[in-house]
């Protein structure tokens, strides 16, 4: 639960696709055929995703038998949408294969999908999206009737949970992943995943489809964005960080090389940030004699208020701040547009670890040091 505005990998990960790619050897033709039971009206819409929404083809009328055919040029991999009616919603992901469609709208669990085993992966990735979206809910009614209830201890076991299920989640994302091969429809299934805490795997997945459809435009802009996203990524040096603290004295990120550093992105009106401190506080009191540090750079405005948190919530660690809100040059330098965010670096200054707190920040403690 952050604070702020939440940064997206992926608006629309299906959209990162288009024809117009170079793709490869295809007659460029693709069969979609179907047919629809009982639609409450004879209509179906075909839209293609580009430029981050659907945007609609063509509109194909059902005979009187509820079947429908169409022929789509498909010269790269492309995802469409089958709209019947408002009343179903069906996503395709198609390349060189054909595909049938059928849906009985008087049984909401007949849609059977023939053909184009990329479509048939997709079909993993949605259930898998409303399962957790299903969770989410769950936990979003549970956290609210804590706040409603002022209930602290509850508050904080909800987003313990939510922390878990977030991990579970990648973990069951990155599972389905593997089990695809080399269906592009995997593409879809990034927009689940945090790359900040996952970019070697995504960066690993986008290369295998690289080799597989050399030269498609989309996933060359993915490779761009993650090239971008690269310098930040586990395993690189944590770009250095200057800034001033409350006494007006520069401090440099270096200053602490040779201990194990959490830098953390916080601010005194975040109160989400707010809430992680005590628990901050007390994982430094228990590992800063084993050689852990935490270097604070606060995105706040009011040096009157930067201050005043620093001592109400006894954060004696190194604290910085150039009081430019997210235009802060650390904050821009570690593409920060949520907090709390945190950083974790080795000895040698190498980032080991993102957006560690709670559990995970102690766990992950616990493994350096215990």
């Amino acid at each position: 639960m952050k604070y702020k505005m939440v940064g997206v990998w992926i608006v629309v990960a299906m959209a990162l696709f288009s024809c117009g790619g170079n793709g490869t050897g295809t007659d460029g033709k693709v069969q979609l055929s179907g047919k629809v039971e009982n639609a409450p009206d004879g209509v179906v819409v075909l839209s293609q995703f580009t430029d981050n929404r659907p945007k609609v083809l063509d509109t194909l009328d059902l005979g009187k038998d509820g079947k429908f055919s169409y022929e789509l040029s498909v010269d790269a991999p492309t995802f469409y949408e089958l709209n019947f009616d408002g009343g179903k919603v069906v996503r395709l992901a198609l390349f060189k294969e054909d595909v049938d469609v059928t849906y009985d709208f008087s049984n909401p669990e007949s849609l059977t999908i023939e053909g184009s085993k990329d479509t048939k992966e997709l079909l993993k990735v949605e259930e898998l999206m409303q399962t957790y979206q299903s969770e989410v809910n769950k936990l979003n009614e549970a956290y609210y009737e804590a706040m409603s209830k002022n209930d602290s201890e509850g508050i904080k076991k909800i987003q313990t949970q939510a922390m878990e299920l977030e991990a579970m989640q990648a973990d069951r994302v990155k599972e389905m992943i593997n089990s695809m091969g080399d269906s592009f429809a995997s593409m879809a299934a990034i927009g689940l995943l945090n790359p900040k805490t996952d970019f070697q795997f995504i960066d690993q997945l986008v290369a295998k489809l690289n080799e597989n459809y050399p030269g498609t435009t989309s996933i060359l802009q993915m490779k761009q964005q993650l090239d971008e996203m690269r310098v930040l990524s586990v395993g690189q040096p944590a770009p250095e960080i200057e800034l001033p603290n409350p006494e007006g004295d520069l401090v440099k990120l270096s200053d602490l090389r040779g201990k194990y550093v959490l830098i953390d992105f916080w601010a005194a009106w975040c109160k989400p940030c707010r809430q992680e401190n005590p628990n901050v506080v007390r994982l430094y009191n228990q590992y800063k004699d084993k050689g852990f540090e935490v270097f604070g750079v606060s995105l706040d405005r009011s040096k009157e208020d930067w201050v005043e948190a620093i001592s109400n919530d006894g954060l004696t660690w190194t604290q910085v701040s150039d009081l430019k809100y997210f235009n802060s040059a650390a904050a821009e330098l570690y593409q920060i547009d949520a907090i709390p965010a945190t950083y974790m670096v080795d000895p040698e200054g190498k980032i080991i670890a993102k957006d560690l707190r709670g559990p995970s920040l102690e766990n992950k403690l616990a493994e350096l040091f215990d």
